[in-house]
């Protein structure tokens, strides 16, 4: 952004403002100044005259040196190391392509899966529609994103749903210290795998499902206030059954597949329906 920009007015409430809730996350808008407190301009930022502003709609994030807006809205934008769901799209001679919910495919190539893949066999072990847990192994200057499937809790994905929350509510799902994340599957005794680009699979009891579901609707909907995961424990608490905690085990590489897609209202309801299973292939 050229010096020439001129920053928006800044608002009561959001960054840099005691008026702001205590607790809660501050909202910005684009060209809106952050306070930045010394702290470096991440993603979703830029400088003008040794001030901060914000580029996009999201939530300020100090993650020091630096402090980065995450978006409210959009494609995800991936990053070296974020965990993500992808889907296969087409299945090439040596490689898979994978929709991440990024503004390009991921390229899945044969040599990053545990498996020996030959040429022109990839169908044999991936077929499209099928869904995997991957991470982001490097980004190059033109854009390309490069994923492995080779590390722990990556791999195929076998039963359950895929439900689709904003990129940035994944934090609030998650939880600080895995708090959240916990609280959700101790109290339900579902399976669940998060990716950090928005895409979250769960497998169970179809109650539990359900329960899951809901939990992260309340994320979805009601992640900018604090008191979250005391609300959504107390949730799973009053439809709780006696027979739903227990210790959960991470997916391992090929226990999980053909996962069916929800989505929330982040995700415009043309694109699916609300209940698991609405899509099962």
């Amino acid at each position: 952004m050229g010096s020439s920009h001129r920053p928006g007015p800044r608002r009561r409430g959001h960054a840099g403002s005691s008026s702001h809730p205590s607790g809660d996350r501050v909202l910005v808008l684009p060209g809106e100044e952050i306070a930045s407190q010394g702290l470096k301009p991440g993603p979703g930022t830029y400088r003008v005259g040794g001030k901060l502003y914000a580029s996009v709609l999201g939530l300020v994030s100090p993650q020091p040196p630096f402090v980065q807006v995450i978006p409210l809205s959009g494609r995800y934008i991936p990053k070296p190391n974020d965990v993500v769901i992808g889907t296969v799209t087409d299945a090439q001679g040596t490689f898979w392509l994978l929709d991440i919910g990024a503004p390009r495919w991921a390229p899945l190539h044969m040599t990053g899966t545990p498996w020996q893949v030959e040429i022109g066999e990839t169908e044999k072990f991936l077929r499209v529609k099928e869904s995997v847990v991957v991470r982001v192994e490097n980004l190059d200057a033109t854009g390309r994103i490069g994923v492995t499937m080779l590390g722990d809790g990556l791999g195929k994905l076998e039963g359950g749903s895929i439900f689709r929350i904003s990129p940035a509510r994944i934090p609030r799902v998650v939880g600080r210290g895995g708090s959240m994340i916990q609280t959700i599957t101790q109290r339900t005794g579902a399976q669940v795998a998060v990716g950090q680009n928005g895409r979250i699979w769960v497998d169970g009891d179809p109650e539990a499902i359900h329960r899951v579901r809901e939990a992260l609707r309340m994320i979805s909907e009601d992640g900018l206030r604090s008191g979250l995961t005391e609300r959504v424990d107390s949730y799973l608490r009053s439809t709780s059954r006696s027979d739903d905690e227990g210790v959960q085990v991470p997916p391992s590489e090929t226990a999980h597949r053909d996962a069916s897609e929800s989505h929330f209202a982040s995700t415009p309801p043309s694109e699916g329906g609300d209940e698991p299973g609405d899509q099962n292939n």
